[in-house]
């Protein structure tokens, strides 16, 4: 397979992977675990879906639920975890057909274009099914509990804009380096 064949598969499997890699989580939640290393590594899927079940369940501690909003609650957790637990079985099925794909000695590259459209819908209706049980939890609390959550979701905005700043500023830092001349 040629170098530029292969880098097209690869970016097609990551395209794929980092879609379906946020499967599950509600949107605002999802955006904190894009772009943060490979799934399992350290700093990677692994260690923030952990980071954000520790920050959920704190969320959770902080509303003082009424059983009615309690309900709604897990029935939105347990949205979440279906639907990414849905997103890591078609992820591995996906993988499975990739690389039977790759081993054929010439690309079907419709059936490549079909395989990610396939993922992409699974993918959207998850994060839409989910996005709505969060939702409707969140629209069934009263003021002063979509006060924590707003407060609490601006607070994960300005973690990511941070985040994103010193990525920024990395990237700058490296690209001055390395085109300034060299020292003799």
């Amino acid at each position: 397979m040629s170098t530029k064949m292969s880098r097209f598969v690869a970016v097609a499997a990551a395209s794929l992977a980092i879609g379906l890699g946020s499967v599950g989580l509600g949107s605002v939640y999802a955006a904190q675990t894009d772009g943060q290393g490979a799934p399992g590594g350290p700093g990677g899927w692994h260690h923030h879906h952990g980071q954000f079940m520790q920050e959920l369940n704190k969320l959770h501690g902080q509303l003082n639920l009424n059983p009615d909003q309690e309900k709604q609650w897990q029935a939105a957790l347990d949205t979440m975890k279906q639907n990414r637990e849905a997103g890591r079985t078609a992820h591995k099925q996906m993988h499975d057909q990739m690389e039977a794909l790759k081993s054929q000695p010439i690309l079907d590259l419709n059936a490549l274009h079909d395989l990610r459209e396939k993922a992409e819908e699974q993918r959207h209706q998850a994060h839409e099914q989910t996005s709505a049980a969060w939702l409707t939890f969140y629209n069934g609390l009263n003021d002063k509990q979509k006060t924590i959550v707003s407060t609490d979701i601006k607070a994960h905005w300005a973690k990511m804009e941070a985040r994103h700043d010193k990525m920024h500023q990395h990237w700058h830092h490296d690209k001055g380096a390395a085109s300034a001349p060299a020292a003799n």
